[in-house]
């Protein structure tokens, strides 16, 4: 590729290191793939059409919770536990951009520094931008890389506001939902929304005096969940205790996500997810790059500006100002 940026790897080095688990070598895949640059967009697609044979064999776990439920801390812990037991562990946490600077902290690997020193973990923040719900738009594709780079546990943690709770259930297989007790109307605290897309409950921080609130709270949730519509996947959704602190009820967590993989494979429920989320997935690039284009073309950018002077004085309703667009 002649107009490659100084310094990007080539195609076959990318491919290389990605089956050689080069944690460096990932790293600079999932760059490019972020990457806005022409060159770089074109590379990543090469890379994407040659690792998709190896990819899939992982299980993604989505997690999202109420402000201060300890997600980083839950992550870490869960994530230590599972290289315990052999798994290689990807984390891909998302870091809200400001609508202002654009900027993020991507302050992660802080937040989790046992586990990013852990050689079969990798963690990779990225910033929000303006994708939906604070989701980064590549996700889905890192994902991939991932999974071709060996990993076998794919972890998503969400910004935990707006929407992004939609957008990341709609990339993963399992989809837990952190909660807290004795906080009070803890029922009156969550989404009905977002329970409902819950695969798992599990309230953290069930440690200390927090214990016994922590199993009255379980008990409210498992109630509540009996009156929300039944899984799709023919699954009893469970609601466990942990303490990611103290590290107990790790193990069952991931005991509840090696069950719910057990029996969605059996009925089929698992794999006909993952093909609707990549005919979805499908659909909504087709939509980005329509209005990609249609924003590129200098005729509608130079209408746009007019309509938007218009609109802006009052001179002209939105829904006419539309009309004018496609007519």
């Amino acid at each position: 590729m002649k107009d490659r940026p100084i310094n990007r790897p080539s195609l076959d080095e990318l491919v290389k290191g990605i089956d050689q688990s080069n944690r460096m070598m990932l790293s600079r895949a999932i760059t490019i793939i972020e990457s806005k640059l022409a060159s770089d967009q074109e590379l990543g697609a090469q890379l994407l059409d040659e690792i998709i044979p190896k990819t899939g064999k992982s299980i993604r776990i989505g997690i999202t919770g109420v402000p201060g439920v300890g997600k980083s801390t839950f992550i870490e812990a869960f994530g230590t536990y599972l290289t315990t037991i052999g798994k290689k562990v990807t984390v891909l946490t998302i870091d809200p951009s400001s609508t202002m600077t654009k900027g993020s902290i991507l302050g992660d690997k802080t937040r989790m520094n046992e586990l990013s020193k852990n050689p079969n973990a990798f963690i990779r923040p990225s910033p929000s931008g303006s994708s939906l719900g604070g989701v980064a738009q590549k996700t889905r594709e890192t994902i991939l890389l991932c999974e071709a780079a060996g990993y076998d546990v794919i972890i998503v943690e969400t910004v935990g506001v707006g929407q992004s709770e939609t957008a990341v259930k709609g990339m993963v297989d399992f989809f837990l939902l952190l909660m807290l007790a004795g906080g009070g109307d803890e029922l009156q605290g969550i989404k009905r929304g977002i329970m409902e897309m819950a695969d798992a409950l599990v309230i953290n921080k069930a440690e200390g005096d927090n214990i016994k609130p922590s199993k009255t709270a379980k008990k409210d949730y498992q109630n509540a969940l009996h009156l929300l519509p039944a899984h799709a996947g023919d699954w009893t959704v469970p609601v466990g205790l942990c303490s990611a602190l103290e590290k107990t009820g790790i193990e069952e967590v991931w005991n509840t996500v090696m069950d719910y993989q057990k029996v969605t494979t059996e009925n089929g429920y698992f794999q006909s997810n993952r093909q609707q989320q990549n005919l979805k997935w499908m659909h909504e690039v087709i939509k980005f790059q329509l209005e990609q284009s249609f924003y590129q073309d200098p005729k509608k950018k130079e209408l746009v500006r007019n309509l938007e002077e218009r609109v802006a004085a009052g001179e002209l309703s939105v829904r006419h100002a539309v009309q004018k667009l496609f007519t």
